[in-house]
């Protein structure tokens, strides 16, 4: 089959935007907020998104946190399925250790054959958990380890191509529904995705010939090297004829520096505590602002704003060109993980008017 370029892969820029915008959305809890808050949370921010112009919304995966209400993408995917009609909506991404690849086709058949055309369905080697959440996971209590992410990868794409891998070929074992439509051309099937942080996830996503989508917000100082080791030994296939990165970074603004600092505050605290074994809900902006910090905390959280975008409108856009500027990424995912839901929604309002993005569409309201 000759290569295509997909345009489902290849974002559509707004206004003045440098690169297409998108959202990588972990449905954060905050104290004193339930998981139905995060996920009603998760649809205002997808029509939001949809109405103003950004081009895609991803979920990510991760388990046994008390912090994130993203655990099962694939049903919080169907559910924004009924509540947008033009967003391209997928995982950023499905930790694919955590599944057998015939669950991801399935999943992400069914997904397709609700909005065709929209989904997008990016992988990652990591667990997206500890390693016991992980083995509690699968069926076997095992987690599989990273170095069979080659070969799982490989048994998604044959069931992405409506084939039958060859280790399951005597129980002729095929994703129903399946994402590619027999005679249909690639179209059919959702765009694949690989996410890393490392060479090994640039180098595969590279050789495979698909889209990778880089965790700047995760692994900030080692972006450079891995975006150019992709660039590098990219092989065009039948997904993409030439490189495609689009790099997550957190991103929040608000009427002034001070209100955005204090809100990113409260993500970075979280993260720091869940470092030392203390799983819990975001602190509110108030606890952050009072919690008592030693040299090494300060330092830790110092390191973990340095790479982050934030400010008023116009310093984030001045951040988000810069950023673009310095890895030529060819899309940013923009992700914030704070307390206040409200404040995380007026970020993307904000962000969006200070690019130019058409206002708020009436008939997606």
């Amino acid at each position: 089959m000759p290569p295509v370029s997909h345009d489902d892969i290849h974002g559509r820029s707004q206004g003045d935007a440098p690169v297409p915008l998108s959202v990588l959305d972990l449905l954060p809890i905050g104290a004193g907020q339930s998981a139905a808050d995060a996920v009603r949370a998760n649809v205002a921010l997808a029509r939001l998104a949809e109405s103003r112009g950004y081009h895609r919304l991803w979920i990510a995966e991760h388990h046994n946190s008390p912090a994130m209400a993203s655990s099962s993408p694939a049903v919080l995917l169907a559910h924004l399925a009924a509540h947008t009609s033009t967003l391209r909506l997928g995982s950023g991404g499905i930790m694919l250790p955590n599944f057998a690849p015939l669950v991801v086709a399935e999943q992400f058949g069914t997904l397709n054959a609700l909005i065709p055309g929209r989904v997008d369905l990016g992988v990652g080697r990591a667990f997206g958990t500890s390693k016991g959440a992980a083995a509690a996971l699968r069926r076997d209590g095992r987690p599989q380890e990273g170095n069979d992410f080659t070969t799982q990868v490989d048994e998604l794409i044959r069931y992405l191509d409506g084939e039958v891998p060859d280790v399951w070929r005597d129980v002729d074992a095929r994703a129903v529904p399946g994402p590619h439509r027999p005679g249909g051309g690639p179209g059919q099937r959702p765009p694949l995705w690989i996410l890393g942080s490392s060479l090994g996830s640039a180098r595969m996503a590279a050789t495979l010939g698909l889209p990778y989508a880089y965790a700047h917000h995760i692994a900030p100082e080692d972006t450079k090297e891995c975006l150019a080791a992709y660039r590098e030994s990219f092989l065009a296939s039948d997904w993409l004829t030439r490189p495609y990165v689009a790099v997550a970074l957190t991103a929040f603004a608000a009427e002034d520096r001070r209100r955005a600092l204090a809100q990113l505050l409260t993500g970075a605290l979280a993260t720091l505590r869940w470092q030392r074994g203390r799983l819990e809900p975001l602190p509110t902006p108030e606890e952050a602002a009072a919690h008592p910090l030693t040299d090494e905390d300060k330092s830790a959280l110092a390191a973990a704003l340095r790479h982050a975008v934030f400010g008023t409108p116009e310093e984030v856009r001045a951040g988000i060109d810069a950023f673009v500027d310095d890895t030529g990424a060819d899309e940013v995912l923009l992700t914030s993980l704070v307390h206040g839901t409200d404040a995380r929604l007026r970020s993307y309002e904000l962000i969006a008017d200070a690019y130019g993005f058409p206002k708020e569409r009436e008939e997606t309201r």
